[in-house]
């Protein structure tokens, strides 16, 4: 039996990587492992919510991302497992390798808007890739502007 780790962030995305995937391994000997990736919460968020409470909400996430990714990965028949990502993806990658065997790992998750986007695998070797610049920095900054003005007044009132 084939077993394919899938890391899930959203499941509009992680269908469309997927969905070529899936195709290819509709046989029912195909053993799909769900891992949901919530989204990262600050440090900072401990004074307002409880560990609980952070842990209730991701255990919603998960639930509402399972719900709409389950359906059309079962639909080939195939078993299904689902799991929360709790910590660091490489630790729970061997953890589930352990438990599972050898398995493909596919990472669908949405990539982040400062990471360039990869190109598909559809996309023509000859187009041209997406670059992100970034604005040039200000020379002058206010702050330190206002003051040499003030010193340079200083010095001319001095000297009169």
């Amino acid at each position: 039996m084939d077993k394919v780790i899938v890391y899930v962030d959203d499941a509009a995305y992680a269908q469309q990587i997927l969905a070529p995937l899936a195709a290819r391994a509709e046989a029912p000997g195909t053993h799909w492992v769900v891992v949901a990736c919530a989204p990262r919460m600050t440090h900072r968020i401990s004074k307002w919510v409880s560990h609980s409470a952070r842990e209730n909400w991701r255990a919603k996430w998960a639930d509402k991302l399972f719900a709409q990714v389950l359906p059309w990965l079962r639909a080939g028949g195939s078993p299904v497992t689902t799991v929360l990502a709790k910590g660091p993806l490489p630790d729970l990658a061997t953890e589930l390798q352990a438990e599972h065997g050898t398995a493909q790992i596919v990472d669908a998750r949405r990539p982040k808007q400062d990471a360039a986007a990869p190109q598909s695998v559809a996309a023509p070797a000859a187009a041209a890739p997406l670059v992100i610049r970034k604005p040039a920095p200000r020379r002058w900054s206010l702050p330190g502007t206002l003051a040499s003005l003030a010193a340079l007044f200083l010095v001319v009132a001095e000297q009169a």
